[in-house]
């Protein structure tokens, strides 16, 4: 029987030792590639986190407050691109942001208790800034060839290894992650998933 996403998530997860800690699978938001992203949440359990980029969404607060409801029903962790204020406003379990702005990491640790504070990396200079800025996470990108970075092949299951493991900081596998990928992953060092595609099918 075929190894399912979450199944190999839950695996990183625990080998990386942050079961109960971090989210095992984090589902990213998009504009064009997920309209929906209430209706993407049906693929995720107790525990996991959605994180809501759409950034330029008109409706991007109604959204905040539609997910953050629909997160404390179904017991998982929001996340919320870029925006402090917003996170606390609508009850969200946590910021991220982008590489640019992972320097205001550190604030955001101190916005709310228990805040988890994540941050996007496409390098080591950047993994080790994150860290510095006091992010508790980094969703780490891409990894395999994704629709979100057409033409980019990534920076593979090797790359991505030697980094998450030298990494000072909790690392996410994000871009290109499928069932099938995601087994590529197994002794990377990774802490969990980050998907956009994989939950838009």
């Amino acid at each position: 029987m075929p190894v399912s996403l979450t199944e190999r998530a839950d695996r990183l997860n625990l080998r990386a030792g942050f079961v109960g800690r971090l989210p095992p699978v984090i589902l990213v938001t998009d504009e064009q590639r997920m309209p929906d992203p209430l209706a993407a949440m049906a693929g995720l359990r107790a525990g996991d986190a959605v994180l809501l980029r759409h950034y330029r969404a008109p409706d991007r607060r109604d959204l905040a407050y539609a997910l953050a409801a629909a997160c404390r029903a179904a017991r998982l962790r929001l996340i919320v691109g870029g925006d402090v204020a917003l996170a606390q406003t609508v009850g969200a379990h946590g910021v991220h942001f982008p590489e640019r702005l992972a320097a205001r990491a550190g604030s955001a640790r101190h916005a709310r208790r228990g805040f988890l504070v994540t941050a996007a990396a496409h390098s080591w200079r950047a993994l080790v800034a994150a860290h510095r800025h006091g992010a508790d996470a980094v969703l780490l990108s891409p990894v395999f060839a994704t629709a979100s970075h057409p033409g980019a092949t990534g920076i593979g299951a090797c790359r991505f290894a030697a980094l998450a493991h030298r990494s000072p900081v909790p690392v996410y596998a994000l871009g290109g992650i499928t069932a099938t990928t995601a087994g590529r992953l197994a002794a990377t060092g990774a802490v969990g998933i980050a998907a956009i595609g994989a939950f838009t099918a």
